[in-house]
Parts: C-alpha cells; structure tokens; sequence
C-alpha cells in the first residue's frame, strides 16, 4: 500500500500543471464525509471497502484513525488524501466536493490543501533538506527565493536550523521525518496527513515526533494521523476507529481533553 502511494505522489509531483487558485471555505468544518462507499471490482466479484460513511473534522482538530488489516482505514486514508474517490456518496474538503473532480483537478488539491507525512519519510536522497521542503513549493510555482526562505524557516520550526544542507543520510530517522513534516506544511495546507509515521522509527523518535505533531496542533493545525498503535494515538484529541469497512466508534481521547485543561489553567 505504501508503494502505491508513493508512486501516485511521484506522478502527481511530475505531471503538475500551473492551475486557478482554489476556494478557501470559512466554514468550521474542514472535512466532511456524507454516505461515502468505496467498491473495488475485481472482475470476478465486487469487494466492499468503505461502506456508508459519515464523518465531519472540524479545523484544529488532531484525530487518530485506527484499525488492523482490512479494516478500510487504508482505503479511507486514500480518499482523505485525494488518491482515491468514492463510488458513492461525497467527500468535501474546505468546501470542495473531491467526489466531482477529474485527476487534474485532485492532483492540485493535493499541493494546495494536504500536506503529506509517510512512514518512510519519502524524501529525495540526493537533495539537501531544504531542496526536499522546497519540492511542494516548486511545483506550486513559489518564487526561487521566497520558498527557499520559507523551507528554511520551516526546518527551524522543526528544529532542524543548524541542518538545512544535510543530505537524508546524513541524518537520523527522527531527524528525516521532522524534515518530511516541514516539507508537509511548505504550502501552508489546511490538512496535514500523516500515515504511520512513527513505524519506522525507535521509541523515543516517536515520541518526538508526536509531541510535534501535537505543538502544530496547538498552533492550529488539523493533524489526521492513522496508526495501528495505540500509544500514538494516545497523543491525538480524537480516535476514530474502523472495522469491516465501518466507523465502529469515534470517541474523544479524555486523556489529552484533560491533559489541554489543566495547561490551559496553569498557562
């Protein structure tokens, strides 16, 4: 699954085109998701892999989802991520209806409104790590120097300053996906997507890296990370867990609610 999402992400990063700016919605609801279905025909039999699926994340949200092998939460990934549409139903992503888009037009939406963060980092190994966050960018046509700027600026975010001309294997595997976050956020997307992003990565890597995503999420950022483990998603605001190709509950993580109160009257 990993390496078909790669693949499709190399070919929307070759195949952009310079397009109309998209909509910005005001609306609260970031992603909204009516009565979707997902069917894969196989020729010799039709398989079921989302099925009636309602679903609203408001912006600023950090949700979890999770389920084991088969459960549909890799196909629901895909279509959160615009590599995929619903045989029925429809997708709204700030306001856009993705279920009505050709390939053009999803391949455009991916740079604009989803920064992407992948298990295996997915960076380029013979770039530097400003040359990797600075990709999103120039494909979206951001002036040389302006997304120079702004890459470096994102890897100091990160905390990666001292380290914007290291190559990938110069670095650690925690230090490769803070580059990959700050190459997500390089267009500024109201959606960051994050599938297992700590798999490949030791124990207190991950912790790192969830306590980032967690700082980006009080900075405002909607953070949807898919994980099979339940330690990550123990970081996240809300779990939405899957199973036959359902929604079988969708609870808020108390822990972190109250985690958020007792900051917010200590602060």
């Amino acid at each position: 699954m990993m390496k078909r999402w790669i693949e499709r992400i190399g070919l929307w990063l070759w195949e952009m085109k310079p397009q109309a700016r998209l909509p910005y919605s005001e609306s609260e609801e970031l992603i909204r998701i009516v009565n979707l279905c997902k069917v894969y025909d196989t020729g010799t039999m039709k398989v079921v892999g989302l099925r009636n699926i309602n679903l609203t994340i408001r912006r600023g949200e950090f949700v979890a989802i999770m389920g084991q092998s088969g459960s549909g939460k890799s196909t629901f990934m895909n279509i959160l991520g615009c590599l995929d549409r619903p045989v029925i139903g429809h997708y709204y992503l700030d306001g856009i209806d993705i279920s009505e888009m050709d390939e053009d037009q999803l391949s455009f939406i991916r740079n604009k409104k989803i920064g992407f963060v992948f298990q295996s980092f997915n960076l380029i190994s013979r770039t530097t790590a400003r040359e990797n966050v600075e990709l999103p960018m120039t494909y979206a046509h951001v002036p040389k120097k302006e997304r120079e700027e702004r890459a470096v600026k994102l890897l100091e975010r990160v905390g990666l300053g001292a380290r914007t001309e290291h190559m990938p294997n110069e670095m650690s595997g925690g230090q490769r996906q803070r580059v990959a976050i700050a190459r997500a956020l390089a267009n500024d997307p109201p959606l960051i997507l994050a599938d297992e992003p700590t798999g490949n990565l030791d124990t207190a890597s991950s912790i790192e890296i969830m306590e980032l995503f967690s700082e980006l999420h009080r900075e405002g950022a909607t953070v949807v990370v898919v994980t099979h483990e339940e330690d990550i998603a123990a970081f996240t605001q809300r779990i939405i867990r899957f199973r036959d190709g359902q929604i079988i509950s969708d609870e808020k993580n108390e822990t972190q609610e109250s985690k958020a109160e007792e900051k917010g009257r200590t602060s």
